[in-house]
């Protein structure tokens, strides 16, 4: 549902065509959203047939022809009742690196402090990323602030537990 919504969210906003979609997607909001071309280009599909999103052909010069989308009156519906579904639900965080964490005594503990070391720098990495993330007029940068948020908080936790690790227990 969320890549739906944000597909139409940025239909509403422009006609555009896929790759247009794509790129700015990859650009601007890849540390919030994880949403591969082949998933995009199905749900543009999809959303086409359920009447929520309008195709044509739009050809320039001797580039091949593209397909162009924009948000039909059944999309802004479907935007709007998705929106309003999206901002009123909790949905609980889950981290799938949480259950290496469970585990984590079957290794040496020098060996997990490497490892949780490698992940400290996967998750500066990205937190790098998102901070240099285009700033956006309006609640986009919202998006794009709570994924950094996020990223901090987590950082500050994995340094608690890495100092942990690190003092022996008495």
């Amino acid at each position: 549902m969320d890549e739906k919504l944000l597909l139409l969210g940025m239909l509403r906003q422009q006609q555009m065509h896929g790759y247009q979609l794509f790129e700015f997607i990859e650009r601007d909001m890849s540390t919030c959203i994880d949403l591969k071309k082949p998933t995009a280009y199905y749900l543009l599909n999809r959303m086409a047939q359920d009447g929520w999103v309008e195709e044509h052909q739009e050809q320039e010069g001797n580039r091949p022809p593209r397909k162009v989308y924009r948000l039909s009156s059944q999309g802004e519906a479907a935007f709007q009742r998705l929106l309003r579904e999206n901002l009123s639900a909790y949905l609980p965080t889950t981290f799938a690196g949480d259950i290496g964490l469970a585990f984590m005594d079957a290794l040496e503990p020098a060996e997990a402090l490497s490892l949780l070391g490698q992940r400290h720098a996967a998750i500066s990495t990205e937190l790098t990323a998102a901070e240099a993330a285009p700033q956006h007029k309006g609640s986009l940068q919202w998006m794009i602030e709570h994924q950094v948020y996020h990223l901090r908080a987590e950082l500050a936790w994995l340094e608690s537990r890495l100092e942990r690790l690190q003092t022996p227990s008495v």
